[in-house]
């Protein structure tokens, strides 16, 4: 396989410390997971990044990239050349502001350097793609983020030539881990409880699917 490099998005918007959040912990479990099959990776926090809503403006048709936003163009060029992408996202509203708008420059940027080429590709055609959401475990929690998250994920990377890699049957979309919420002793709030272990566990078969399909997919090229 040779080297192989990953990158691991982390698509939140909440300010949480990086020491206690569960994206952190995901992302942290996902490095520990292809380290231990000899790949690099990448963490690409969102939040560090100012990206601006595509305009329109037709720039990316003669220019490298976005002809306005270079903090899109370096996520980009980290993006192309990657072999592995790792999506992080809460259950939100479909999907988390920064994550839309990247999407939006991803697909206007890949189709507008193609022009009528229609035999051409993307640069992250042919990628292998991860996509890993949390929320708390009922039955309603999981198939809404099943639809409004994953399958929207999918459908933009799928677009662009990226091959994302189901879990199972049942999530072929990626993996989904369960946050619990449980009463805070008397007080009418709640706090989230995590399995840690259990969540730790999945992302690691989650990697192993993957990386076992690069291997399918390398054997047969």
């Amino acid at each position: 396989m040779g080297d192989k490099r990953a990158i691991c998005i982390l698509a939140s918007n909440k300010k949480e410390d990086q020491g206690k959040s569960i994206p952190y912990y995901i992302c942290k479990k996902i490095f520990g997971a292809l380290d231990r099959k000899g790949i690099s990776c990448e963490l690409l926090n969102l939040r560090n990044y100012v990206l601006s809503p595509c305009t329109g403006c037709g720039a990316c048709r003669v220019e490298d990239g976005c002809g306005k936003d270079n903090e899109f163009n370096r996520i980009y060029e980290k993006l192309s050349s990657a072999d592995y992408l790792f999506f992080v996202s809460p259950q939100s509203i479909t999907i988390p502001a920064k994550l839309c708008i990247l999407f939006e420059k991803m697909e206007q940027v890949s189709f507008q350097q193609r022009g009528d080429d229609y035999n051409s590709q993307s640069e992250l055609h042919g990628k292998l793609a991860g996509i890993i959401s949390y929320d708390k475990g009922d039955n309603w929690s999981r198939g809404d983020c099943k639809i409004m998250v994953h399958d929207t994920i999918s459908i933009v990377l799928a677009a662009l030539g990226l091959k994302v890699i189901p879990y199972n049957s049942e999530w072929n979309t990626g993996i989904f881990l369960t946050v619990r919420n449980i009463p805070a002793g008397n007080e009418t709030l709640l706090v989230k409880e995590h399995d840690w272990k259990i969540m730790e566990e999945t992302v690691r078969r989650y990697v192993e699917v993957i990386v076992q399909t690069s291997k399918s997919l390398h054997a047969i090229c």
